[in-house]
């Protein structure tokens, strides 16, 4: 097992990774004062409940923890406030109190929603993330947590940090091949904002995170969640270093936005972003590798590196208006200077930003 911290003071917590720590999960519950005496809420989704949530749920019962279950629709539309009301309802008859504490068990959906009613509930409850999916390596670690909005992506939320992390490598071994890929968009990530070593481990390791292998997969998520726990306990609350997480994300909020939360997984949208974004890097003087290494990386990784040529650019556009990074005809975005440095650039012109979308699509024609 793989242990690592993300040190915000007195808010400080554990991420745990390894393979089997789902069944050990209530001496964990027990070494992070997590109460029997108050009903805990398991959140899953269909597609992650029937192999994991009964294990979960029998295993907590078995060692005096009081869980209830609550599954909601995997994909984007359940973040809702709808949903938020529903899970809430769910908390109330389920009898949650203060000292209550509320369960992710699943990907980077459930993890923001099961975190957001964790945050509003009672104003503030405690909060365990158990990822299931590649992808939400990233989610589960800083506390960001929401809802999205019809016109906006994550618009509705808050800052809720999770008591811990407990990712157990032998869940993501029932993934889709499509979801494996799209995960490892934000593993990347964290190489090319941190770490050009890391970018280099995974070109030569692509096929072996494809696999599934225990091993690759292990050191990939260690080393994205390091680099994901450095930058959030440096900056909490996005006042300026936690930006960078951001690569990729301007566009490939975007580009979910126009798509309607489905066309696109999470991880493909920022793939295309993150190409986006090394063009942009091309435009500010970066090195012709920070957009070649990119492009190759991720391709190589099962990700799309093109826009899908049906995509309308002015709505793309549109969507980003609506982005928290938007002001006054110029936009905030990461744009990477060379593989493992990135920049926030806070006046980048709106018309260089249609130009790459724009040169995205051609590539698709």
């Amino acid at each position: 097992m793989r242990e690592l911290t993300v040190d915000l003071g007195e808010r400080s917590y554990p991420i745990y990774i390894g393979e089997g720590l789902l069944q050990e999960a209530p001496s964990f519950f027990e070494k992070h004062g997590i109460s029997k005496k108050s009903p805990l809420l398991i959140i899953s989704d269909d597609k992650v409940a029937p192999h994991y949530l009964e294990p979960l749920a029998n295993a907590l019962s078995a060692a005096g923890f009081q869980p209830s279950t609550a599954i909601v629709p995997s994909g984007e539309s359940s973040k809702s406030l709808a949903m938020l009301e529903d899970l809430v309802t769910h908390a109330l008859k389920a009898g949650l109190d203060r000292k209550s504490a509320i369960v992710a068990l699943g990907g980077g959906v459930v993890g923001d929603l099961a975190g957001f009613v964790a945050a509003s509930y009672m104003r503030g409850v405690k909060f365990i993330q158990i990822p299931t999916t590649i992808l939400a390596h990233d989610s589960s670690v800083g506390g960001k947590v929401a809802v999205n909005h019809p016109l906006a992506k994550n618009i509705i939320g808050a800052f809720h940090q999770p008591e811990m992390v407990l990712y157990d490598l032998n869940t993501l071994q029932t993934l889709p091949p499509r979801d494996v890929s799209a995960g490892l968009s934000e593993v990347v990530k964290h190489g090319f904002i941190w770490d050009d070593a890391f970018v280099q481990w995974c070109d030569e390791n692509s096929e072996r995170l494809l696999a599934l292998d225990p091993e690759a997969l292990g050191y990939a998520l260690y080393k994205g969640c390091s680099v994901k726990a450095a930058v959030v306990s440096k900056d909490e609350r996005e006042n300026d270093l936690r930006a960078i997480l951001n690569l990729g994300h301007t566009i490939g909020h975007a580009l979910e936005a126009v798509a309607g939360y489905g066309e696109l997984l999470h991880g493909e949208a920022i793939s295309i972003g993150m190409i986006g974004s090394a063009k942009l890097g091309l435009r500010y003087g970066a090195p012709e590798d920070v957009y070649t290494t990119t492009k190759r990386v991720l391709a190589k990784c099962g990700l799309p590196v093109k826009l899908p040529e049906h995509f309308d650019v002015d709505a793309i556009m549109e969507a980003m208006m609506h982005d928290k990074k938007f002001s006054e005809s110029t936009m905030i975005f990461v744009v990477p200077t060379a593989i493992g440095e990135v920049e926030i650039k806070k006046d980048v012109p709106a018309s260089w930003v249609r130009e790459i979308v724009e040169e995205l699509k051609q590539e698709a024609e």
